[in-house]
């Protein structure tokens, strides 16, 4: 057999491939031979020394995964908070008998505005509760009467304009002349006993043991009440300027002293914890020793979802999950984010079980990993350093309030809150929304709330007010007109439209502000007044009500008031009244017109 020849100049015989057996490869891949292509892509294992080579040109000699976890010993610290205080008001202690939500989200149940008694539902449900534990005394039943006396429901007055409010609607008149006379004012009784520091028998005929027994069940009446539904104090956390809850909390910190959690701009609804932030301003005192560290060794298991790259290149993902489908933009860093983790940084991931209480505060102290080569690796937190550097990342991780430059917090907080509350129907419903033709922001009152409880259109409200009010004050006759046309300095809107005009900022001269103002009414020309609490911010007080002109967006500002019910782990059930903001529905048009001319001949 001769011998090959030899090739003297290797490159210059590839490029004009003077020798037709010499090839080049950059890949490493079988080829079948046959049109089965079944067994070529078993991809056996035939060769070690292919195996190794195909380990390499994927990278796996690298180390750059997570490598091979089989302990992790862990230490956390854990503090409950235990103080609360709402921004305008004082520091008091957090009860551990309800969530979180309620004390954050409750406000003053209305029972009037002005002089005007509304929720008779709720003054019913007192008024039951009393003569309820009336009858269960044989000695005491003969006095119901003269509680339902002495309480008593007033008729309205259908001839005069301050009762209107309860005679214009057919069903709340009909409602009211039914009770009158007939049920009891419960609210009347409690506020005696609880405002003004009155007894349950003061102006009741009694002798002094049945007294003592009526003065015991006027407490056990206040003490049902105030659990049948949370109400905050002298202070709530809503701020009517900013249209949002504002509250702080307070928990004992692991190394000593305290930290304060603030919530800034909470909304209303859903409370997690990206609603807190680290407030290094005042404490709020009273907080305990925190409990002894968690101790505990796991095994760490890699994180698994569907359609993640699978470790070994011989197996195939199935097309459940199709990641190509995913089409970010250049300045979708969101999707860019989650495609360069679910791709590239997936098999870097390892999960520990780890329990906490619920409602806690938990700061990793330490981590150690011991891997099968028997090392140990201190793990130090990665969004560790300074709080204010721009290269810093984290998840799940609260941030500082303020801007001075200060270590990053890595705790955790899982506020004691629920997954779920039930919501009641809309009692108050406000639109603010923008008016670029009249230049104004207007508060539209959707949803009102009647006198006896439930809500009711606004626009239907305002309709009926307004047509019972003609019924006595009649519309004046106009004059014969002198001139094919007038000249009208301003048109009517609807009633339930309250207007907010723009003001100056004290101290700014730049910076403004919406103040609540008021149209004239279309009977007798006084200012309309709004009919919900959410826009009677002060109004029965004669003091202005402000809104922050950031607050309302372009799309519009919608905030609504109801019932909230859940119930706490330890069975207990909390009812609180809250108001939840969100997104309105965009720009709108009221039809206020200046300087009109309108055709007399019509």
């Amino acid at each position: 057999m001769s011998e090959p020849p030899r090739i003297q100049d290797l490159p210059t015989a590839l490029a004009e491939c003077t020798f037709p057996t010499v090839g080049l490869w950059n890949r490493i891949e079988g080829r079948p031979r046959t049109t089965d292509f079944d067994r070529a892509l078993r991809a056996e294992i035939r060769d070690p020394l292919w195996m190794l080579t195909r380990q390499w040109q994927l990278g796996e000699f690298r180390g750059t995964d997570a490598g091979s976890a089989v302990t992790a010993t862990y230490s956390v610290a854990t503090t409950t908070p235990s103080r609360f205080r709402p921004a305008s008001g004082t520091a008091q202690s957090l009860p551990g008998d309800r969530p979180l939500e309620t004390l954050a989200e409750r406000r003053a149940l209305p029972f009037a505005f002005g002089a005007d008694r509304i929720s008779f539902d709720l003054r019913l449900v007192i008024g039951r509760r009393w003569l309820k534990l009336l009858g269960r005394q044989p000695g005491l039943r003969h006095l119901r009467g003269d509680y339902v006396e002495k309480y008593a429901i007033r008729l309205p007055d259908p001839t005069t304009d301050t009762d209107t409010p309860r005679v214009a609607h057919p069903e709340v008149w009909s409602a009211l002349q039914a009770l009158a006379g007939r049920r009891m004012d419960g609210y009347q009784l409690y506020r005696h006993i609880k405002v003004d520091n009155g007894r349950a028998s003061d102006g009741i005929s009694a002798p002094a043991s049945q007294r003592a027994q009526l003065d015991s069940l006027g407490s056990r009446l206040v003490s049902w009440f105030d659990d049948l539904i949370d109400q905050p104090g002298d202070h709530g956390t809503w701020d009517a300027t900013r249209l949002e809850h504002r509250f702080s909390v307070a928990a004992a910190a692991p190394g000593g002293g305290e930290k304060v959690l603030t919530a800034q701009e909470y909304p209303g609804g859903l409370l997690d914890w990206h609603a807190f932030s680290v407030d290094p301003g005042v404490p709020l005192g009273g907080t305990t020793a925190p409990p002894a560290p968690i101790n505990r060794t796991a095994f760490p298991a890699p994180v698994r979802y569907a359609g993640m790259p699978l470790p070994r290149w011989w197996a195939l993902e199935d097309g459940r999950t199709n990641f190509a489908g995913v089409q970010p933009d250049s300045t979708d860093l969101a999707r860019l984010i989650f495609l360069e983790f679910a791709l590239v940084y997936s098999n870097d991931w390892l999960h520990l079980p780890c329990d906490v209480p619920a409602g806690a505060l938990a700061s990793i102290r330490g981590l150690a990993v011991t891997d099968v080569f028997g090392q140990r690796l201190w793990i130090t937190p990665a969004g560790s350093g300074e709080d204010e550097d721009w290269q810093r990342w984290s998840m799940f991780t609260l941030d500082t309030i303020g801007d001075e430059n200060v270590p990053a917090d890595t705790a955790m907080f899982l506020p004691p809150s629920v997954p779920k509350v039930a919501e009641g129907p809309v009692l108050e419903e406000v639109s603010l929304i923008r008016d670029e033709n009249a230049n104004m922001v207007w508060g539209l009152e959707k949803t009102v709330r009647l006198p006896t409880g439930e809500g009711r259109r606004g626009s239907e409200v305002a309709a009926e007010i307004l047509a019972h009010r003609q019924r006595f004050i009649p519309a004046t006759a106009p004059d014969t007109p002198l001139a094919p046309i007038a000249y009208r300095a301003m048109n009517t809107v609807p009633e339930n439209w309250i207007p907010f005009i723009p003001v100056r900022v004290p101290g700014s001269d730049r910076a403004v502000r919406l103040q609540r103002a008021a149209l004239p009414g279309a009977i007798d020309g006084k200012p309309v007044r709004p009919r919900t609490s959410l826009l009677r911010e002060g109004f029965d007080a004669g003091q202005p009500y402000f809104i922050n002109e950031e607050e309302v967006t372009p799309a519009g500002t919608r905030i609504t008031v109801s019932y909230n019910r859940t119930r706490w782990h330890n069975g207990r059930v909390s009812v609180w009244l809250s108001a939840c903001r969100g997104l309105g529905r965009g720009e709108g048009s009221s039809g206020l017109a200046f300087d009109t001319l309108i055709d007399t001949s019509t």
